[in-house]
């Protein structure tokens, strides 16, 4: 059965949807030898596909893998840092890293939860806009944030020319005058690079600590798991999985019905 391609290489482990889209465009995928196109079909048990030169043809799909990973301050969200800077996969046994790669992005001063699969299929419904997966921040703010820009910020703001989403708001702990900081939790549908850092500064708060506690209902602690010790990791547990693809098959039934009936 045919299969557009970067659906393929997601379903294979080799890449996310938006990694695999991200080969194609640069020509690095090939399609019976010759370059692949966005949006191309393609036949496993047929067609011959190779990435960056190698076959990856799998004689079957590799077991899908999921993790949660207290990331630590200073380690970079990716699999490979042209800048030598330790990243994500080395935190991890060389057992379990293989085909691995991050859902999403935590900056290297971020601390938190960060799921890690070969499940491609699987990263873009976390990733996607349209899913709305919900990450809750405890987030450290330099100064006394107003009401006004508290509220601003629930509403939603501008960044690179478009408005952000609402946002969840809470002041967890009010502003202390000996360290002249304030906590607050925030709860995103959305994940532009560096949002929350970008809205603070440009409110006049800057971000002091920014820690991911919950992607969904996933938590670096609840009454089920104990609390996951930074630069630990552990596999998701099957009712873990299952809400989040859940939460994210309603997301999709309700953006289609709103296709249909537009």
């Amino acid at each position: 059965m045919e299969v557009r391609l970067q659906k393929l290489l997601s379903q294979w482990g080799i890449a996310s949807r938006r990694q695999a889209e991200e080969l194609i465009t640069k020509g690095q995928v090939q399609l019976n030898g010759h370059p692949a196109c966005l949006g191309q079909k393609a036949d496993p048990e047929i067609d011959q596909i190779r990435v960056k030169g190698q076959l990856c043809n799998p004689v079957q799909p590799p077991q899908h893998s999921y993790w949660l990973l207290h990331k630590p301050k200073g380690v970079v969200s990716t699999c490979r840092d042209p800048r030598n800077r330790p990243t994500v996969l080395d935190l991890l046994s060389s057992i379990h890293r293989q085909g691995l790669h991050p859902v999403g992005r935590l900056d290297a001063s971020s601390t938190g939860a960060l799921i890690l699969t070969n499940d491609g299929e699987f990263t873009f419904r976390l990733t996607h806009p349209r899913f709305h997966v919900p990450k809750t921040y405890q987030v450290c703010l330099q100064g006394n944030p107003s009401t006004t820009a508290l509220q601003q910020w629930r509403q939603g703001l501008e960044l690179d020319g478009k408005q952000t989403q609402p946002a969840q708001i809470r002041i967890v702990k009010p502003y202390q005058r000996t360290t002249d900081s304030t906590e607050i939790e925030v709860i995103l549908q959305e994940g532009k690079n560096r949002q929350i850092r970008r809205i603070a500064e440009q409110l006049g708060y800057p971000v002091r600590q920014l820690h991911r506690t919950h992607i969904g209902s996933v938590a670096l602690q609840s009454p089920s798991c104990r609390a996951l010790p930074v630069g630990q990791y552990r596999p998701l547990a099957p009712a873990e999985i299952d809400h989040l693809w859940r939460i994210t098959d309603k997301k999709s039934r309700a953006c289609s019905r709103r296709s249909t009936l537009s």
